[in-house]
């Protein structure tokens, strides 16, 4: 049974509407109990520090009394305005220090939680003019960050979600290769990849081809889809823009064996939209495309034309099979 999770904070979206009267942001139980009231979602993601306000063991305890799991925590470094500048990457050692015990901190909580995955996005890592930054000792003070959380539990995976841009004009890991780059450079077996898809459109990749360098030369350990125009980090619902290459990832990550859970990084409260019916979209949609995948493993005709790079077939092959014919 697949295990689908969602971006959490994809819950306040009309918090009007679901909780008239109610005064300030939605709480993490009242958002939870919305999630969960959305037919075959099974887990959620937590933000770190902000959705960990109690001990890490109370706050699963509520998760799990409102019905679902928590997948794993993902690091967000806004506690000081100085990680603008840089959180593993900022120029000041005490300030580079603090994100990375905090980073510390946040792994203990996951491990606490049973839910052994730390998800970083080092959006603020990066730079916005040329002479800014020595980028040599930035890719070092990165990769030792990355190395540094990662020996602090071995037995916690440290996930990295790349994203070209945004924050910073130029992220220092923007895409697939350059991740590997440095999760090979950190040594750390621990270490692996975390793929959005709409980021990988942000970085002009293909996403199954992305999968695939991720499972050649790393491990895959966490999927967030969604979609998007290539842009920007859009956060539309999954297959909406490309479901072509939806399919292509789903079916690639099934030949590669990934078996952790299917994460919704998309975007309900940027248009208004109900955030339970959103999900409930991305759900079937997954499922459907899963149907689908299952139909390319056993199409002969395809995969002949796969092999030859014959694309007006292998396209033939492809149409038939998301019509149903």
């Amino acid at each position: 049974m697949t295990r689908f999770a969602t971006r959490l904070n994809s819950f306040a979206a009309q918090a009007d509407q679901a909780w008239p009267g109610h005064m300030g942001k939605p709480t993490l139980e009242m958002m939870v109990a919305r999630a969960a009231s959305v037919p075959g979602l099974t887990h959620v993601d937590l933000n770190f520090p902000d959705h960990v306000a109690e001990a890490p063991r109370t706050v699963r305890a509520r998760v799990n009394d409102l019905g679902l799991q928590v997948n794993g925590l993902a690091m967000r470094y806004y506690t000081n305005p100085a990680f603008k500048l840089g959180a593993f990457t900022n120029p000041d050692r005490a300030v580079r220090q603090e994100a990375i015990d905090l980073t510390k901190r946040g792994i203990d909580a996951a491990l606490e939680m049973d839910a052994p995955l730390m998800t970083l996005w080092l959006g603020q890592d990066g730079f916005d003019y040329s002479f800014q930054g020595d980028y040599g000792r930035m890719w070092d003070d990165e990769v030792g960050g990355i190395r540094e959380v990662a020996e602090h539990a071995p037995d916690c995976m440290i996930s990295i979600e790349y994203k070209a841009n945004e924050p910073r004009s130029y992220a220092l890991l923007p895409d697939a290769a350059t991740t590997l780059l440095a999760i090979a450079e950190t040594g750390c077996a621990n270490t692996g990849v975390t793929l959005d898809f709409a980021h990988v459109l942000y970085a002009d990749e293909m996403p199954a081809f992305s999968a695939t360098l991720i499972a050649r030369k790393s491990r895959l350990l966490g999927v967030h889809l969604n979609d998007g125009y290539a842009k920007r980090d859009d956060g539309l619902m999954v297959g909406s823009v490309h479901p072509q290459a939806t399919l292509e990832l789903l079916w690639q990550i099934g030949r590669d064996g990934y078996d952790g859970v299917i994460y919704f990084d998309t975007f309900p409260d940027a248009s208004g939209i109900d955030p339970v019916e959103e999900c409930r979209t991305n759900i079937e949609a997954v499922e459907r495309f899963m149907r689908m995948a299952e139909r390319v493993a056993g199409d002969n005709a395809l995969h002949e034309a796969i092999a030859t790079q014959n694309s007006p077939l292998s396209q033939r092959a492809v149409a038939r099979i998301m019509a149903g014919a």
